[in-house]
């Protein structure tokens, strides 16, 4: 882990402009997960389509896993916080995710896969991040990648912020992936209590942070535990600072925005209906497999 200077230079911190409560839900066969990005915040926080919260010690919560089910015309960003989970998919790909992991998979043209617990007992905790392709980009060949959390760049600021960098660039640490058309920042950042982690961000780019450990503050506004707080875009902003009284754990996640239609029929992001039409009938003619 190499070591970095907090004092990242934000003239102006972008301020929240709205609080998000994640919505209880379930998925795959019947996996207990909290929706924090629904559908309805799809064009407000673009390229973004998804983000799942799970969090149990309770096997009949998570155990089923999500069998075999397809995906179009986007990526899905698995990060593992505690947990082991097996991914196997139509296009010959397979990894065990395990803690602090992160598995980075390009649905494009199609894949069918499956995400299945390997453990009996336990806590089993992590997120899902779905990141839309662009138009010219859907139809593309599926890609897919894991990273063992000692593979995941990650660096401590002066102030003893720990930040793993998943996707972007922070304080000089470039992430593990990076996409050009989205340019994705997606940042797992341990604040120790009394402390403040600042970070650039685009102007125009959307960002939002979720807490899942304490609490933090993001100007006057404080961001309590399982809380997402969307970031306002504001032109003068070139940045945000976070700061924790407590000891807190937040994902800090920003992009471009892709400014293209959206079209969604459960498994399948695409940009029109017709496009949505087809996804569907190739998956019955067994053309995703």
């Amino acid at each position: 882990m190499s070591s970095s200077d907090t004092s990242a230079t934000i003239q102006r911190s972008r301020t929240v402009e709205q609080l998000i409560v994640g919505h209880p839900t379930s998925d795959g066969a019947g996996v207990k997960l909290t929706r924090v990005l629904t559908q309805q915040l799809q064009r407000r926080l673009d390229p973004y389509l998804m983000l799942d919260a799970f969090g149990s010690d309770n096997p009949d919560d998570y155990i089923a896993g999500f069998p075999d089910h397809p995906h179009r015309g986007f990526e899905t960003i698995t990060y593992m916080i505690a947990g082991r989970m097996l991914h196997r998919d139509s296009a010959g790909h397979e990894g065990l995710l395990e803690n602090g992991g992160v598995q980075w998979m390009t649905a494009g043209r199609g894949v069918i896969h499956s995400e299945i617990p390997q453990q009996e007992d336990g806590v089993m905790e992590g997120f899902q991040l779905w990141l839309n392709l662009p138009g010219k980009d859907k139809m593309s060949a599926p890609w897919y990648r894991d990273f063992a959390a000692a593979d995941l760049p990650r660096f401590k600021t002066a102030q003893g912020v720990d930040v793993t960098v998943i996707a972007g660039e922070s304080h000089g640490v470039t992430g593990a992936v990076t996409r050009e058309a989205s340019a994705p920042t997606y940042l797992d950042v341990h604040l120790p209590a009394g402390s403040r982690f600042a970070q650039t961000l685009v102007p125009g780019h959307n960002a939002f942070v979720y807490v899942y450990r304490g609490e933090a503050r993001v100007g006057d506004t404080a961001v309590p535990v399982q809380r997402m707080a969307i970031l306002r875009n504001e032109a003068e902003a070139d940045g945000v600072v976070i700061e924790a009284s407590t000891e807190t754990r937040l994902l800090l996640i920003a992009g471009q925005p892709l400014n293209e239609p959206i079209a969604q029929y459960g498994p399948f992001v695409m940009n029109t209906q017709q496009e949505i039409y087809q996804a569907v009938n190739d998956f019955r003619a067994g053309r995703l497999a």
